[in-house]
């Protein structure tokens, strides 16, 4: 398939990777560089991975660092993104939500802010991380966390329609399905993967959503070693609708760029017609469409 075009008339974005430690004032201070830094470059749009906050050593730290939405560190995002004048998806903010006070847990909120520092939608993770890999240390993000209740319909941005998800939520193409047919352009996956499943899975993972959804997909991803009990794997990327890596952060923290062609993403949808091919009738929808 013919390679995106690379028109400087396209949309710009850029895709940060940073290595979140719990010290929350130099964690800000890390994104807001890349953050000023993607303005700079011209993007319209910048994504920062899941837990841009803090990485936390447990989960008694992790809610004891948690904030609500309207809290001071998502107001120094607000005016961030207003003195750039650029949108941002906050990839995965560890939210005290309104039932804090009964539930003593928080909520893993996908952000995403437009370039007045309006929030203009919200995410929270679906599906939580429960898992044991052996060599990588068990994962319980339940002890901390609690499932969000429903998607989040696609919300129009400079760059596109994006449709918000939150690491492991890749895993489930049903989301994915379901976010395409209520009309996402965009898929995005801020993330924090591990240092075994990341090499096996976060690749290929990312570019079948690319390709079964017919969307790109951006994937903003923490990297490094966070504190002595955990790392993660890094390789934020930008993938097409075609399946091709077209973006890719190197080792460390920084920032890669794509642009986004929605002309090439709808000539690859006429040519490979593959939503009006599906047959339900035989195996049921598998995501069905968001009301």
């Amino acid at each position: 398939m013919a390679v995106s075009s690379s028109s400087w008339e396209l949309p710009l974005v850029a895709v940060c990777q940073v290595t979140s430690t719990p010290d929350k004032k130099q964690n800000f201070i890390t994104c807001a560089e890349l953050i000023r830094e993607a303005a700079r470059l011209g993007a319209c749009l910048a994504f920062l991975p899941e837990a841009f906050d803090f990485i936390a050593r447990n989960p008694e730290e992790t809610l004891h660092l948690s904030e609500p939405l309207g809290g001071n560190l998502l107001g120094e995002y607000t005016q961030l993104a207003r003195e750039c004048g650029l949108w941002l998806s906050l990839g995965g903010f560890h939210e005290r939500g309104q039932d804090w006070e009964q539930t003593q847990k928080i909520y893993n909120c996908h952000v995403i802010l437009n370039n007045k520092g309006s929030v203009v939608a919200t995410y929270r993770k679906t599906h939580l991380c429960d898992v044991e890999i052996p060599g990588q240390g068990p994962m319980h993000e339940s002890n901390s966390t609690i499932p969000g209740p429903s998607l989040e319909s696609p919300i129009s941005t400079p760059a596109g329609k994006i449709g918000l998800a939150i690491c492991y939520d890749m895993r489930f193409p049903e989301l994915s399905l379901a976010l395409v047919q209520a009309g996402a352009e965009i898929l995005t996956y801020p993330s924090a993967f591990g240092s075994v499943t990341g090499p096996a899975h976060w690749e290929v993972l990312l570019r079948a959503r690319a390709i079964e959804s017919q969307c790109y997909v951006v994937a903003a991803a923490q990297c490094g070693r966070h504190h002595e009990k955990r790392a993660s794997y890094g390789h934020s990327m930008v993938v097409d609708p075609w399946g091709t890596v077209v973006a890719r952060c190197s080792e460390g923290p920084g920032l890669c760029l794509a642009r986004i062609d929605l002309n090439y993403l709808r000539r690859l949808r006429q040519h490979l017609p593959v939503f009006q091919h599906r047959r339900p009738e035989l195996y049921g929808h598998l995501g069905h469409p968001l009301s």
